[in-house]
Formats: C-alpha cells, sequence, structure tokens
C-alpha cells in the first residue's frame, strides 16, 4: 500500500522559485485575515453588543471579508503548485473562518512546503 506522499509528485528545481513565492504570498493573507478575524471576534463583537459601539466591526469585518477572498485565492495557487489533495485546499480555505486557525493552517502548510524545498535543494 503505498503512502500519501508517494502519490504526490516531487518538486523540481525550477518549480522551486514559484513554490516559494505562492508560499509567500499565502503566509501574509493567512496572517492578515487570522488576525482581523481575531480582532473581529474578540474585540469587535463584544464591543458592538456589550459596548453599543460597532465601529470596530466594520473595520475589520469588511477587510476580512475580502482578504478572505485573496486567501482562498492564494491558498488554491500554493495547492496547486505543490499538488495538494482537495481535502487539504478545503482545511486550509475553512481554517480563514475559525478564529486562531489560519495560524495552524499556515504553520502547518509551511512546514509542508519548506520541507518539499529541502528536498529540491538537497538533490541538486
Amino acid at each position: 500500500m503505498s503512502s500519501p506522499a508517494e502519490t504526490v509528485p516531487a518538486l523540481t528545481a525550477d518549480q522551486a522559485p514559484g513554490v516559494r513565492g505562492a508560499l509567500l504570498r499565502y503566509r501574509i493573507m493567512a496572517y492578515l485575515v487570522g488576525t482581523l478575524l481575531v480582532v473581529l471576534v474578540l474585540i469587535g463583537v463584544p464591543l458592538k453588543y456589550f459596548g453599543g459601539n460597532g465601529i470596530v466591526v466594520t473595520l475589520t469585518g469588511v477587510p476580512h471579508g475580502w482578504l478572505y477572498m485573496v486567501l482562498l485565492i492564494t491558498a488554491y495557487d500554493l495547492g496547486r503548485r505543490v499538488h495538494w489533495p482537495w481535502g487539504r485546499l478545503l482545511v486550509i480555505a475553512l481554517a480563514g473562518t475559525v478564529p486562531f486557525l489560519s495560524f495552524w493552517a499556515e504553520y502547518s502548510a509551511r512546514k509542508d512546503v519548506q520541507a518539499r524545498l529541502k528536498a529540491v535543494a538537497t538533490e541538486q
């Protein structure tokens, strides 16, 4: 029986720069979306419902929604380049909707991609 790692094609040296760029774009978006969501949920929502002030919800909720769409695009781009299965892409996409989970998803993605990039570097 083959493991999932064996079914994923290995990266080549000429793919590495594109993967590095896609990883950087994804990491930036994951941190932005995750930070905005944490501020929205932990500060904005309590202020709105307990303090009657919805400005934080407006200032963080709208950018979070738009940037979440960009996160989906960057996650898809990275996943396409490293040949992630659809299930992993779905988990990463949903991670942007749960406070603090996008930070875990970013860590997991970074760890996986950096291991693949290291394997490419050692082959040269």
